[in-house]
């Protein structure tokens, strides 16, 4: 009774309060949604897991008896480098990766699955936004998920991992944004600020790739995933419907693949004219000096046979003698169109 009044000063009504009742924090890393639908008698529970600890993996292993091997997977100081699906007699096992940011580089975050009949555990090192947010959401407004309908863990795996794919969508919109940026740089006369932001792009963009590619393999076994209260026809949609997305992800990163190396390409030619420019420039200017150095060099020679040395306008016929020799290379180094 207290609590439901607690409830209701916060302004709360009693649809939100049986929906919050449904929420469970086990511990600081460990926290319970139970999505049940009152027209049923089933329930579905989804175990929110963050930087698990050796106490989160024990109590993983005592409530569900999962293999060692699986269960130490979720420790946050274990990281695969691979994706892994294993089917067993009583649950699925899934390690998938997604992209994250971080400090401006995209990283790549682990997610581990464990999914059985009524039940769907999620393992993280919490540096997945799109997870969290759509955990709150779930524990805010359950019946807005697919699974509060169906109550099937396969439905609940899809909303997921659904969610985590339109993340990267973001991800690739911002890689899109900074393309656009460096094209502005480098056609803006500025090849050395693009450069930074080229090596940058090429790298954020190789980590997507690396962490994408594996995904549609992944995708497409687990449409042949098994549930007692979804068909597999409807499943086998449901999960068609990820392939495309991860089809398309790959399509866009192939695109800025190849536009990253065009723009790098062409970041390079300018760099590399500019330096042509300059090494020309500084050819023709040793060029022109040093003849003029020469013959500075043969007339400071103060001996009997230097002519115009005791010449009362000697000085100013010598540097006569060298503005029209500079000049007349200029003249030649014009027609020639090397200048």
């Amino acid at each position: 009774m207290l609590i439901t009044k607690f409830y209701y000063k916060k302004g709360l009504s009693s649809k939100n309060f049986s929906f919050m009742a449904n929420y469970k924090k086990i511990s600081d890393k460990v926290e319970e949604l139970t999505i049940s639908n009152p027209k049923t008698e089933r329930v579905l529970k989804w175990l929110n897991v963050a930087e698990a600890g050796k106490n989160e993996v024990n109590y993983l292993r005592r409530r569900y008896n999962f293999d060692l091997a699986h269960a130490r997977s979720a420790l946050a100081s274990v990281s695969f480098q691979r994706p892994m699906i294993f089917q067993g007699p009583k649950y699925l096992f899934l390690i998938l990766h997604f992209p994250a940011l971080e400090n401006g580089k995209i990283i790549s975050a682990e997610i581990d699955f464990f999914i059985g009949h009524g039940f769907l555990i999620t393992a993280h090192n919490k540096n997945l936004p799109a997870l969290t947010e759509f955990f709150n959401l779930g524990k805010k407004s359950p019946d807005v998920l697919l699974a509060y309908s169906l109550e099937s863990s396969a439905i609940l795996l899809y909303e997921i991992l659904n969610r985590l794919l339109e993340g990267c969508y973001q991800l690739i919109d911002e890689s899109s944004l900074a393309l656009n940026e460096v094209e502005e740089l480098i056609f803006s006369d500025r090849q050395r600020e693009a450069v930074e932001k080229i090596l940058n792009l090429r790298r954020n963009i190789i980590n997507l790739r690396k962490i994408m590619q594996n995904h549609k393999n992944i995708l497409q076994k687990l449409m042949n995933m098994e549930s007692s209260l979804v068909e597999r026809k409807a499943i086998r949609n449901y999960f068609d419907g990820l392939v495309n997305h991860s089809k398309r992800i790959w399509e866009m990163l192939d695109n800025q693949k190849e536009m990253v190396e065009v723009l790098n390409s062409t970041n390079e030619s300018f760099l590399n004219n500019r330096l042509t420019t300059i090494m020309k420039t500084l050819t023709i200017f040793s060029v022109i000096i040093f003849p003029l150095t020469l013959l500075a060099t043969l007339f400071s020679m103060r001996t009997a046979d230097t002519p115009l040395v005791n010449h009362p306008h000697g000085f100013w016929i010598i540097i006569g003698i060298m503005v029209i020799g500079a000049l007349g290379m200029l003249f030649f180094f014009n027609r020639k169109r090397w200048l």
